[in-house]
């Protein structure tokens, strides 16, 4: 069954839930968690708003939000405040007696919408005839199940933005070239950070089913034609005008941006690198970040001595992460204590083995 279907199949929350106030439903919220104890356990993605995040028992990165699912022994139930992708994730890590639960089925991301398993054996057949076997995938963590269980049957592994230089390297080590998806940007940022000349690098396009652009022998990164569509809006000249407005001002952007902006940029890192930049940063230091609107305020809030400000103040917040409202976590966390959860995410048994494979693969270099 495909996402949209699973979504279709699913009962959608009660208008009522609308029509409460948010007093009401955080006191809910919090009436549930207590009754459930070490029973229930919430992890909360970094871009997750306030009113959600503010319930969170942990919150951090996808990975590492599902690795830390994975290692509670204790909870039955995972309410997962993210996007579907995550959720998936912790399926494939959780036991088989736990459940794993999104509070709302719209809740995912376009990046990983841009590669779907069809999508990636099409591909996989004619680079096979372009390049035989001297490629081996790589797939950042932000990508669905099956494309996590193609990478895992075919050598490859996952990668995060923390570790994506490492396992490059190792993929390097194993075959002549690498198809790293979905997102082109993170492949092509730390592919330059090793020392990779750009013209060595090719984008795949996977609706035309072909290259964009000139490939050849020396090609040794094949970048699929993937974006998240909140780090591709920020620009260079973004950068130029924050430096205009504040010539103290130091710029650090996620590598999910394009590479230009990394370029221009004085620093760019993960999600957990900006955050422990910022956090230790010199007092009245200024910056201006680069990533998702809800982090941003957050950091802007938990610095008060610093001078902090979004590089583009435009910027919407990521659409698809800021589905997960109170209004949907306090009604899935209600069918929780009826006994009938609803948004239950499963992972055919096949799919998650290969997904975990991929998985530990990266762990045992990180």
């Amino acid at each position: 069954m495909s996402v949209i279907e699973f979504i279709q199949s699913q009962t959608g929350m009660p208008e009522d839930y609308k029509n409460l106030s948010a007093s009401e439903m955080e006191k809910r919220v919090k009436a549930i968690k207590a009754e459930f104890g070490s029973k229930l356990f919430m992890p909360g993605h970094h871009y997750q708003k306030e009113e959600v995040i503010q319930f969170a028992d942990v919150t951090g990165d996808s990975l590492e939000l599902a690795k830390i699912s994975a290692q509670n022994n204790e909870a039955e139930y995972i309410v997962f405040c993210g996007v579907h992708f995550m959720a998936e994730t912790a399926d494939i890590l959780t036991g088989p007696s736990q459940k794993v639960i999104l509070p709302d089925m719209r809740a995912g991301c376009s990046m990983a919408d841009m590669a779907d398993i069809y999508q990636l054996e099409r591909a996989w057949y004619e680079l096979q005839k372009v390049y035989s076997d001297t490629i081996i995938p790589l797939t950042y963590v932000n990508s669905t199940a099956e494309i996590k269980a193609f990478v895992g049957r075919h050598g490859g592994a996952t990668v995060t933005s923390s570790n994506a230089k490492k396992m490059l390297q190792w993929a390097f080590e194993k075959k002549q070239r690498i198809l790293f998806l979905p997102d082109q940007h993170l492949g092509r940022n730390t592919a330059a950070d090793l020392g990779i000349p750009l013209k060595n690098m090719v984008v795949w396009d996977p609706i035309q089913n072909k290259f964009e652009g000139h490939y050849h022998d020396e090609t040794s990164m094949i970048l699929w034609k993937g974006h998240c569509s909140v780090h591709e809006k920020f620009t260079v000249e973004n950068i130029h005008q924050c430096r205009k407005d504040d010539p103290e001002i130091k710029v650090i952007v996620h590598p999910e941006c394009s590479y230009e902006v990394v370029q221009e940029a004085d620093d760019a890192g993960s999600t957990r690198h900006i955050i422990e930049t910022i956090t230790n940063a010199e007092s009245g230091s200024h910056w201006a970040i680069g990533t998702e609107m809800n982090l941003v305020q957050r950091l802007i809030k938990q610095n008060p001595d610093k001078v902090i400000r979004s590089l583009n103040p435009y910027m919407c917040p990521c659409l698809t992460m800021n589905r997960i409202d109170l209004p949907h976590l306090l009604w899935s966390l209600e069918k929780v204590a009826e006994g009938e959860p609803v948004n239950v995410i499963t992972v055919d048994p096949e799919t998650a083995r290969d997904s975990q494979t991929a998985i530990e693969r990266m762990w045992q270099l990180s």
